[in-house]
């Protein structure tokens, strides 16, 4: 425990230009004798700390001193605390703001960062991420409603393996005991999350491993044909921005997208309804059928206006 105090201690003093004894003490719950002392290993050690008499006073590095930087180049260092900077306003993590100031005494200084990332989490409880982390990490069984593509709420137990940040929305994956499988689950149709205090051992995923990688699943892959006109055509280069693009005289295009089951893929239903006008389902049928079912659907609700 002195040891890992006497590292952060470093860090911070290469990271501050004045830390008191006092601030010191409170943040290590520790007294302000300890510190002195901590500060006499330091220096004892070869670091050059510097004491700042008066009311302002304390203990600080010797100016120009900075630690090695050949462990990482400046751009390695600079992505890392983009990213770590990010995942601590998510998780509220102590640990990680530790880092983040070890890495800035090997980073370049004044150094305007080049890239932002913002986990957005506005979508799921604020409390979920916090409370899956320390799950997976403790191996905490997990108990939530949940809001599937079909609309039914269920309840599901799980034992929660790793997060997931993609397409804009966080997931967690993991063991559901409900379904005795593996599955992913959305966080942002997760409700009423309970952590339990019962814990789990980690299954084997080597049958499910195997099942996926057969490539049965390929066989039910379709490639659906979209005509977007030009008013559409922002909204889908966000939407499909990989996929296979065919760009026209007019403005438009057309996009090929292999998916998975398209008649029952909601996910793909409901962003193909957003585009209202803007975009035409040209294949399979059988997508473009029920697309237009839903739009008969929902015109039914505005018949009397």
């Amino acid at each position: 425990m002195k040891l890992e105090r006497l590292i952060a201690i470093i860090y911070k003093l290469l990271n501050h230009e004045v830390l008191s004894a006092s601030m010191l003490a409170e943040e290590f719950q520790v007294s302000p004798r300890t510190i002195y002392r901590d500060i006499d290993a330091i220096c004892a050690a070869g670091f050059p700390v510097i004491s700042h008499q008066g009311q302002n006073g304390g203990y600080g590095m010797m100016d120009g001193y900075k630690m090695d930087k050949s462990l990482l180049g400046s751009y390695d260092v600079a992505s890392l605390i983009t990213v770590l900077r990010s995942l601590s306003s998510v998780f509220e993590d102590e640990r990680v703001q530790g880092t983040i100031e070890r890495l800035q005494t090997i980073g370049p200084e004044h150094q305007t960062p080049s890239v932002a990332v913002d986990f957005e989490t506005r979508r799921t409880d604020p409390d979920a991420l916090p409370q899956l982390r320390t799950a997976i990490t403790e191996r905490n069984i997990v108990r939530f409603d949940y809001i599937n593509t079909k609309n039914e709420r269920t309840t599901r137990e799980m034992e929660p393996v790793r997060l997931h940040f993609k397409f804009g929305n966080w997931y967690v994956y993991g063991y559901c005991r409900t379904r005795r499988d593996y599955r992913e689950f959305r966080l942002s149709r997760m409700l009423n999350l309970i952590p339990t205090p019962n814990t789990f051992q980690p299954h084997r995923e080597e049958a499910r491993k195997a099942a996926l990688s057969n490539g049965a699943w390929q066989e039910q892959v379709e490639d659906v044909v979209i005509r977007v006109g030009p008013e559409g055509l922002a909204e889908a280069m966000d939407q499909f921005h990989q996929m296979d693009r065919q760009f026209h005289p007019d403005g438009g295009m057309t996009i090929r997208i292999p998916v998975y089951r398209p008649h029952e893929a909601r996910w793909l239903w409901s962003i193909l309804l957003g585009f209202g006008s803007g975009a035409e389902v040209l294949e399979p049928p059988a997508l473009r059928c029920i697309i237009a079912e839903q739009l008969r659907n929902a015109l039914k609700l505005y018949e009397e206006v």
